[in-house]
């Protein structure tokens, strides 16, 4: 049985030549996350070129998903957090669309990739970061001073609040990292427990069909995962954001 660690392997696929010891070259993960903004892009216009006042099936979901990261955003940030809708909207579809495209077989992973998710993530603490300091100023500080704490106690919860803030882009990019990774892994190992079984002779076949139903069910849950961590991502997405809109707690 093949490794399972085989799917995540980055390729080159057109090579760009060098600079130095460094190898340049558009890899199988460039390409799909290429892919992922044409996919976007075109399906958007595509279903929004007519603009009915009686959508049609395409539309339609693309005003559900319009209004879904909407209501997220303002939610979690208010009326005022609709400025970062484009952001927010862009970083929802570009997440999920890698997703499910990794539930395609044959197709790469991207979102197994710790640099890119890490990539991700550090793009939303640096945009936190530089909003919060451009509007707010040295006020942006009072994120990590809560009002209300005794004098004596604030040295260490300002300490806390740093290194908490600090292991954000840590935290959403590992979430997002671990469970794409640990589900096409599981994937795989049951999909080659089916293969092996069969070939193994009649009496291993008769027990190919528990690994089969196994492997299905966890394509479902794998689907569901996908979906829930690109809406998570998202989530988390806007309640940074709130920080930088309204870094006092």
């Amino acid at each position: 049985m093949a490794s399972p660690m085989e799917q995540f392997v980055i390729t080159p696929i057109i090579p760009l030549g060098r600079v130095g010891n460094v190898e340049l070259a558009v890899t199988n993960s460039a390409l799909f996350m290429v892919g992922a903004v044409v996919f976007i892009v075109g399906g958007l216009l595509l279903a929004t070129r007519k603009r009915a006042i009686v959508p049609s099936r395409a539309q339609s979901i693309a005003e559900v998903l319009h209004e879904f990261v909407a209501d997220t955003l303002k939610n979690t940030t208010g009326q005022e957090g609709l400025k970062f809708f484009p952001f927010v909207f862009s970083l929802f579809l570009f997440v999920l669309t890698l997703n499910l495209f990794g539930m395609i077989p044959g197709f790469f992973t991207v979102t197994s990739q710790i640099v890119v998710t890490f990539a991700l993530a550090a793009l939303v603490i640096v945009t936190v970061i530089a909003y919060g300091t451009v509007t707010h100023g040295m006020h942006f500080l009072r994120l990590f001073a809560p009002s209300g704490v005794p004098i004596w106690l604030l040295p260490i919860i300002v300490v806390i609040e740093i290194i908490s803030f600090l292991a954000r882009p840590i935290s959403l990019s590992l979430r997002l990292f671990a469970n794409m990774l640990g589900g096409h892994i599981a994937l795989k190992i049951f999909g080659g427990f089916v293969v092996s079984l069969g070939a193994a002779g009649f009496g291993y076949a008769l027990l190919a069909p528990l690994p089969l139903v196994m492997a299905v069910a966890l394509t479902a849950f794998e689907l569901f995962v996908a979906t829930l961590q690109a809406y998570v991502f998202t989530v988390l997405t806007c309640i940074y954001l709130n920080d930088a809109l309204h870094p006092g707690h």
